[in-house]
């Protein structure tokens, strides 16, 4: 394995025509009339490394390669792509592109509407290329060293007392994308994000029960030193595994009813991605995604006036947070990305958006979050990183816990539903602690939380300080038809919640 790996662009992407490919199609659409046109190449590295019980169960590596150029022409988007890596065919993708839109202007046309497709202005920002935080690219290192790696950590948790099976999973993602526009923008980037994951099982042979305990550490934006040292605490963490689910192994089942939750960034980002993530998403708010993944309760009339939680909630959207799933230079739409006020102080003061969406609506700007997940798909408005602000001089977890008579603290993500509209939901876990006159005082099971999202939010108490903030998320952020999924990371601290409703699961399942 090399000591460091270098950060500069991947030398088979530069080796592809971007530029002359760009250059026929950007001068094709303006030729037959596009009022906006631009051109996207990308090459997606996806693979993943299996474990079970030690051994190799399977390994994935795949590259998918392509082009794509939209249009507004007529007053409608046209969109088409292509993997023919040729000045003709670039060229014949633009004008079917330009094809497409007006097609959607005479079916729009023909349906009565005169709605146009309109972009908020952006500045064209030249030549640029951006490179993700990362310090060893994981497809630098050898495939034997990831499982030699992660074969050691299985056998590690697999000596230990309790422990029947481990499955291990490695997963990287390399995503490099080419962008060009008629305004005269022209981003080269290139992303690296990893998520490592081991997940222990006991049997107890005796009675067939079982259980699972799954590591903490979050995916990242970040290469391989976050397996081998920087950015989390494996020998700590794989440590503790075993003691840990040897005693959810032998913890009692929740009794239902009312108590205080301390809730810890490894679960609590998820219920930020569900109710708050989604829910500011503009085009959702709109009701543009009301025939797959439901609309939301943050309507435009709410801007401003929605309280949506306690004075202790700060939120923002975010697309240049160090090691952020979602960080990028510039989005899908040729828009420099920035950080911006979601909820303050409780109140919601912002959205995401992309340059459609911001200029129907009346806003400046985009805050740039169009992306696509490969060429074959148009770009859509997606979420950044969404992440709960810490309290400057915030306590930390202990402290959260001391001020608890009777409660839970929750820790690392499980299951989750929520409704249509981001508002009722229930939220389960990895590990769960009964509180008792603010300690900890053993493991329960079988807990669910549920609220609605503005119950919930209004109920924090108080967010920890910076010392607990944890940048956590996921890869399968999923939306739109035909579906597309996205990388996202969501950022919070520890947080205490007053008088939340626990469900019993074994119960509620048994209804």
């Amino acid at each position: 394995m090399p000591d460091t790996a270098s950060r500069s662009l991947d030398d088979t992407f530069l080796a592809l025509p971007l530029r002359q490919l760009a250059d026929a199609a950007l001068a094709r659409a303006r030729a037959l009339g596009a009022d906006h046109a631009d051109f996207r190449l990308e090459r997606i590295r996806d693979a993943n490394w299996v474990l079970r019980n030690a051994r190799p169960a399977g390994m994935q590596d795949t590259t998918d390669t392509g082009y794509a150029v939209r249009v507004v022409h007529s007053g409608s988007w046209g969109f088409a792509a292509g993997v023919e890596m040729t000045m003709d065919g670039a060229a014949r993708v633009a004008a079917q592109a330009v094809a497409m839109a007006r097609l959607s202007a005479k079916v729009i046309a023909a349906a009565g509407s005169d709605e146009r497709v309109e972009l908020a202005p952006e500045p064209s920002y030249g030549e640029q290329t951006w490179v993700s935080a990362y310090e060893v690219n994981p497809f630098a290192v050898a495939d034997s060293d990831k499982t030699e790696l992660l074969a050691d950590w299985s056998a590690r948790l697999l000596g230990a007392e309790g422990v029947t099976h481990v499955d291990a999973r490695l997963w990287a993602v390399q995503e490099n994308k080419f962008y060009a526009d008629t305004a005269g923008t022209m981003t080269t980037q290139q992303r690296v994000r990893i998520q490592p994951e081991l997940t222990a099982t006991a049997v107890d042979a005796a009675s067939g029960a079982f259980d699972t305990m799954r590591t903490l550490a979050p995916p990242a934006g970040r290469g391989w030193e976050y397996l081998t040292g920087t950015g989390w605490d494996w020998d700590t963490e794989l440590d503790q595994l075993p003691t840990l689910l040897a005693e959810k192994m032998a913890a009692p089942s929740v009794e239902p009813g009312r108590y205080d939750l301390v809730i810890d960034p490894s679960n609590l980002f998820l219920t930020i991605h569900e109710s708050i993530g989604h829910a500011t998403e503009l085009d959702r708010a709109l009701g543009y995604e009301a025939a797959y993944a439901g609309t939301s309760f943050a309507t435009l009339d709410k801007l401003g006036t929605l309280r949506y939680g306690s004075e202790a909630m700060n939120v923002t959207g975010d697309r240049t947070v160090e090691h952020g799933l979602a960080t990028i230079g510039y989005d899908d739409e040729g828009v420099r990305t920035q950080s911006w006020d979601l909820v303050k102080e409780g109140v919601l003061v912002g959205y995401q958006m992309d340059r459609r969406i911001a200029r129907l609506k009346g806003f400046e700007r985009s805050n740039g979050c169009a992306f696509a997940d490969s060429a074959a798909h148009v770009p859509l408005q997606r979420m950044a990183n969404v992440s709960l602000q810490p309290a400057p001089d915030g306590p930390d977890t202990e402290e959260l816990i001391s001020g608890v008579r009777r409660g839970i603290y929750v820790v690392g993500d499980g299951s989750w539903s929520i409704d249509m509209q981001r508002y009722n939901f229930q939220f389960t876990g990895q590990r769960f602690f009964r509180i008792e006159n603010g300690r900890l005082a053993g493991q329960l099971r079988d807990v669910a939380y549920q609220a609605t999202t503005t119950d919930f939010w209004g109920s924090m108490e108080a967010v920890g300080g910076p010392q607990t903030y944890l940048l956590g998320g996921s890869f399968m952020c999923g939306k739109a038809q035909p579906g597309q999924t996205a990388a996202v990371s969501h950022g919070c601290p520890s947080a205490l919640f007053r008088d939340i409703t626990i469900l019993n699961t074994t119960q509620e399942s048994g209804r």
